[in-house]
């Protein structure tokens, strides 16, 4: 049997501006009556709405009137009703028209963000609307051989008109009798000429200003029309835009515009372009302007305009409805006014009413004085075609990349410590329904049913049959947890289900961390795998137990906190006499199995000091608990003989990883689980209130602080010290008496063993807690980011006062209004760096680059980073030498966990690897570049969604990060460091910082000087000071002038007060060198110091932000957005190819196109945000459903563009396999479609 075709078997997709014949060659009928369903019989009415004989039956199978029923009739057209008898889906996809009576302008072309039909017709939005609205007329056509004729003529005019006045007066001077009378002639005469000279030149201005295009009121056209009725021709509404659109010869305008763009200046420049751009486009895929006016619009099918019966005989039915229903009517009250050759201004009223009503059919929002509303209710806008399409809840974003799951369920979480690392508990009920299909499946085939639907009712009876079939089923089945939000792809993991009574599900301890979940009423949703394809993957990519890496970092997921570690600590923890009592003392064991068997008898206690024979190691003091851990710690790793606590078992399970790979850590873990929490539940510790020890020196300690603060106030009286120092100086106090309390506090709790392990172990809590219970809380924030100077002296054991309960309140309040801000903001970070990053998919073994990106040892020193974590993972570049020069490793090299361990022997200060950066592919990147997949810890595979696995790493401890800029002590006048959230925004949309430094923009050398200013004394004397507010900073360099002769040049920059100065006077500096503190604007960086130190700066920038939050992360996904940041090129000069110039395209385009060409284009390089880059990719599916779809879409339909489904998102569009990971099938290449 042949494939058959389904509906995704297609290359590419394209949008283009459809004409009326192809709207009417869609459509199935005209739809001429406004009425949806008749209320008594409940059918659809006859050419209405919902017309069956337009849109396809309502029932399958069965015409409107009943004559034809069954499927045999498959096919017929009833000659009765004339309803085809066929399925009722096809009521999804046949669509109508409705015939308007004059032309309609398209609200997106007229209005849009750049008016379309105005760059075409070269006017001002405004003067169009006035135009389609009804307001003014606009000449459509002129006759120039008639109106040079009538020029002639009025010249003639002029001149017997002249004539006779000097007849007349020549006259009237021969009768004159005196003076007086021929000064009146005189008079008379020169009056009437000047009437006559301003008549004729304001006629011959008219006449000579009477063009196509000019826009006039209505006063203006009645008196042009009396003068020159006969020379043009002008119209009012949509129809004359459409008469001067369907006039344009696109080839001429292409020929003259791009005369006109060979000498123009750059400010009319950019608008030529523009206009160029669109013609061309419309030229080049046979789009004529006039389509932009609508003559005939199309209806889209019923069903997804729906009507729903409510109970009580109401319906719900879609706002579309409503907004067809109104151009309906007033289509069909225009064509009635029209027959009945009603007065003209009716007409124009009932017209521009017809515009309304089609305006807001297509997008109700973008006129926002004449919105529509619904009529019934609440007044509240209806939602058109436009708004179906945009926003979150617009179709592409919750119908098309978002879509419901069939076969999944959801129920909250508990945790279950008995179960494997890749098993979760599922609640019987919940499977029996999940796994419905297979039970029935199997029912059937014993024969214990014989069709589904008494199988359905059989297992509603709840026979024991239908447990055991469930049983069998769930044995090799996969289910798929997801926990929202799914922040990183740990956020969905497979796992083998285990039915368990009741309705919770329960979950594994160790896969929290992942999931960050905890059991305060969290959710999951469960979800069942269906294909073989999609089985295999949950087993083999998703199952838990593969999945032991966190792919931001490379580090284990699966560290066991709380309990766990709280249980390992108490275990391994040893007396106090551990090292004090002699060995003589001690009791001496042949093997850990002999200790365990005393242990276990009582002989001896878990944390007394005992001895132990081990093979090649002899008699070891040690202590039973230490033993019990070692007999489940793999072979390898054996002998701890030490206290162990989270970081221990941290770096335990990283080197199991690493010797024994993934199923003996796996095991290793699940028994450290199960040890741990068998020992600490035997245990018994636990703490009171009354536990916690009193702290008497804590009073002195204060009131000492008291005194100093006073101290530092009279100071401040005195005009000893300045605002900000006595600031300073106070906040100094309190931070310090707060340090030597904690210490007072930590040496007292040392006693207290349940409170003191849980926190030294990292089970539970920090170290500034108990400080707060028992000690004090110290100093807090106000809402604006500064540090209140008045601390919280009381700690939550004594309570707190009035004042100081105030002061902790207010800062605790910012601290959660912090929080909840800060998660809609990491969110929507996190999606726009998955869009600009989503197409970054690994394509290639190697490129070639023999470039790549240089790290030295001093400058990871600088920034606190860690040389060898730096380059490890990655390809070298180049050969690796060491100080004397000698070569160490080959270039190509892996710098794998071996690789590291050997170089660390050799004196090595610099290593040029691969980077994402150098990678010389055009889309995508290579395996080598990137280097190691931190979530396996081994070789990128091809195929591997690098970008978005970057985007979900940089986005996922978005969250943590704070959203404060920190104020320097709420002093006036000096700037905030924008830093944590805002900061990395700032970075990543490549906005100007809030504090720039400023930098070199020539190589010279720096004078400073005080600014100066003139003041007069009381004699009036004019005196010189400088002024300390404001340094000035000069950098000198030499020009060339147009002899070639140099010259020197100086340039000034006023530093304000407070601002670091990095130079000195007389230091030379070069080209891009810094001059003050502060952040670099990105795009001037990029001018000045090209783009690989720029790229850098972004990593280092995002590096110290994320660090210093204690989010660490890899370098390699920081690469990957910079790299995309640098992805696009503006086009300047367009050679032989396709290209326009002032077009933003992506770097593979540019290259494809180039690569044709005999002259190639010339573009540069861009830096642009991760905003813009999203919306300048080349698919116009992706960059639509992520942000401004209306801009998006017009751009499309107006260029044709084509979008070759080459990334991911658009293929998750129109439901293909993404072309990624299991679904990747090496490069499509782009056939052109012609």
């Amino acid at each position: 049997m042949l494939n058959p075709i389904k509906t995704s078997d297609f290359d590419a997709i394209r949008l283009k501006l459809a004409s009326p014949e192809e709207i009417i060659s869609w459509s199935h009928g005209e739809v001429i009556r406004p009425e949806t369903i008749n209320y008594r019989t409940q059918k659809p009415e006859k050419d209405g709405l919902f017309c069956e004989r337009i849109f396809g039956p309502t029932k399958d199978w069965e015409c409107a009137c009943g004559k034809y029923k069954k499927i045999r009739y498959k096919g017929v057209v009833c000659d009765k009703c004339g309803v085809e008898v066929t399925r009722s889906v096809i009521r999804r996809e046949r669509m109508g028209h409705i015939t308007l009576q004059v032309p309609a302008t398209h609200v997106w072309f007229l209005r849009g963000l750049s008016s379309k039909i105005g760059l075409i017709l070269n006017l001002s939005i405004q003067s169009l609307e006035k135009v389609v609205y009804f307001a003014n007329f606009i000449i459509t056509d002129v006759d120039e051989t008639l109106k040079e004729a009538t020029l002639d003529q009025i010249k003639r005019e002029y001149k017997s008109k002249k004539k006779n006045i000097d007849d007349a007066y020549d006259r009237e001077y021969k009768e004159a009798v005196d003076k007086t009378a021929k000064d009146q002639a005189l008079k008379i005469k020169e009056e009437k000429m000047t009437s006559l000279d301003i008549d004729f030149e304001e006629t011959k201005t008219e006449l000579k200003d009477l063009k196509p295009l000019l826009i006039i009121t209505e006063q203006e056209y009645q008196t042009l029309s009396m003068k020159f009725g006969h020379l043009f021709a002008a119209g009012i509404g949509a129809d004359a835009v459409r008469k001067l659109l369907s006039k344009i010869n696109l080839d001429k305008s292409i020929v003259k515009l791009e005369e006109k763009l060979e000498g123009a200046q750059d400010a009319k420049r950019e608008k030529l372009v523009k206009r160029l751009k669109l013609l061309k486009n419309f030229r080049n895929n046979n789009i004529r302007p006039e389509w932009m006016v609508l003559t005939v619009i199309p209806v889209i099918p019923p069903d997804l305009r729906p009507m729903v019966a409510l109970d009580g005989g109401r319906f719900a039915a879609s706002d579309l409805n409503d907004l067809y229903r109104r151009v309906i009517n007033r289509n069909n009250r225009l064509k009635q006014l029209i027959d009945l050759n009603a007065p003209e201004v009716i007409c124009r009223n009932e017209k521009r009413m017809l515009q309304e009503a089609v305006d807001s059919l297509l997008d109700n929002s973008s006129r926002n004085t004449k919105t529509i509303t619904a009529s019934t209710g609440q007044k509240r806008q209806l939602k058109s075609l436009a708004d179906t399409l945009k926003g979150k809840q617009g179709r592409f974003r919750q119908n098309l990349l978002g879509k419901r799951v069939d076969y999944s369920g959801r129920s909250v979480i508990v945790v279950n410590p008995k179960l494997n690392l890749d098993q979760c508990g599922l609640p019987k009920i919940m499977a029996l329904e999940l796994f419905k299909p297979f039970i029935i499946s199997k029912l059937i085939k014993r024969e214990i049913v014989h069709n589904v639907r008494s199988a359905s009712r059989y297992m509603e009876a709840g026979h024991d049959e239908v447990w055991d079939i469930l049983e069998e089923i769930v044995k090799g089945a996969y289910v798929l947890l997801n926990r929202a939000p799914t922040l990183h792809r740990l956020g969905i993991q497979a796992f083998h289900p285990v039915l368990i009574e009741g309705k919770a599900i329960q979950i594994h301890p160790l896969v929290c961390t992942a999931f960050n979940a905890d059991f305060d009423g969290d959710q999951m949703a469960v979800h069942v795998p269906l294909t073989k394809e999609a089985v295999a993957e949950a087993r083999d990519i998703m199952l838990s137990s593969h999945n032991l890496l966190k792919p931001a970092t490379g580090d284990p997921i699966v560290t066991p906190s709380q309990d766990i570690v709280w249980g390992a600590y108490y275990i391994t923890f040893s007396d106090d006499n551990f090292n004090t009592k002699d060995d003589k003392e001690l009791h001496a064991f042949y093997s850990e199995d002999d200790a365990i068997l005393a242990y276990e008898h009582r002989f001896i206690s878990l944390h007394e000091p005992i001895r132990i024979k081990f093979f090649g190691k002899g008699l070891v003091r040690t202590t039973v608990g230490r033993a019990i851990l070692n007999t489940i710690i793999p072979e390898k790793l054996k002998f701890i003989n030490e206290v162990v606590g989270k970081g221990k078992l941290k770096t335990l399970i990283r080197e199991c990883l690493a010797l024994y790979g993934e199923a003996e850590t796996v095991k290793f873990v699940d028994d450290l689980k199960n040890k741990a929490f068998d020992f600490i539940t035997k245990s018994g510790l636990s703490w009171g209130f009354g536990d916690l020890p009193n702290l008497p020196e804590k009073d002195a300690l204060i009131e000492k602080a008291n005194v100093e603060v006073e101290k530092i106030r009279e100071q401040y009286e005195e005009g000893l010290l300045t605002e900000s120092e006595r600031y300073g100086k106070v906040i100094e106090t309190w931070t310090n008496t707060k340090e030597t309390i904690a210490g007072i506090c930590k040496k007292s709790l040392a006693n207290v063993l349940p409170l003191y392990s849980m926190i030294e172990s990292g089970a539970r809590g920090s170290w500034s807690q108990p400080v707060q219970i028992l000690g004090m809380k110290g100093l807090v924030t106000s809402p604006s980011g500064a540090i209140i100077e008045l601390p919280v002296k009381g700690n939550f054991k004594e309570g707190f006062g009035v004042l100081e309960y105030f002061i902790s309140t207010h800062a605790t309040r910012k601290g959660l209004s912090d929080t909840a801000l800060r998660t809609a903001n990491a969110g929507y970070l996190t999606r726009r760096l998955v869009d600009v990053a989503q197409d970054v998919i690994v394509v290639e073994e190697d490129c070639g680059d023999t470039e790549g990106f240089i790290f030295t040892k001093k400058e990871c020193e600088d920034n606190d980073d860690d040389f060898f974590k730096k380059i490890s993972g990655r390809y070298l570049a180049k050969d690796l030498v060491d100080v004397k020069g000698q070569v160490v490793l080959k270039a190509g090299a892996i710098l794998d966990e071996d690789a590291i361990k050997e170089i660390k022997t050799f004196n090595i200060e610099s290593a040029c690897v691969r980077s994402v950066l150098s990678c010389h592919l055009h889309k995508g990147i290579c395996a080598h570049c990137y280097g190691h997949d931190l979530a396996y810890n081994k070789e990128v595979q091809l195929g591997t969604t690098v970008g978005i696995i970057a985007a979900q790493s940089i986005g996922e401890p978005g969250t943590q990060l704070t959203m404060r800029t920190f104020h320097t002590g709420g002093v006036a006048g000096s700037d905030d460091i924008t830093q944590g959230l805002p900061r990395v925004e700032e970075i990543f949309e490549a906005r100007p910082p809030k504090k720039k430094a400023l930098m070199a923009d020539t190589d010279g050398s720096i004078q400073i000087e005080f600014s100066q200013k003139t003041i007069k004394d009381k004699d009036g004397k004019e005196i010189v000071v400088n002024s300390s507010q404001e340094k000035i900073l000069k950098l000198n360099y030499k020009i060339k002038d147009e002899k070639g002769k140099e010259e020197d040049a100086t340039q000034e920059f006023v530093i304000p007060r407070g601002t670091m100065i990095w130079v000195k006077d007389g230091d030379k500096v070069k080209k891009g060198n810094r001059l003050t503190e502060g952040s670099f604007n990105l795009k001037e960086s990029y001018e000045l110091q090209g783009r690989l130190n720029t790229q850098k700066y972004i990593i280092k920038e995002i590096q110290y932000v994320y660090s210093s939050q204690g989010q660490p992360l890899n370098d390699k996904h920081v690469e990957v957005i910079a790299r995309q940041m640098f992805s696009r090129h503006l086009i300047k000069e367009t050679g032989d190819t396709t290209l326009l110039p002032g077009e933003v395209v992506e770097e593979e385009v540019l290259f494809e196109a180039n690569k044709l060409a005999k002259r190639p284009a010339e573009a540069v390089r861009l830096l642009l945000g991760i905003t813009k880059t999203s919306l300048s990719t080349d698919s116009f599916l992706s960059a639509a459903s992520f942000q401004e779809t209306p801009r998006v879409l017009i751009e499309a339909a107006v260029s044709g563009k084509i979008d070759y489904l080459e990334g991911l998102k658009e293929n998750v569009i129109i439901g293909c396999l993404i072309p990624s990971g299991t679904g990747y099938k090496g490069k499509k290449k782009r056939e052109v479609y012609q």
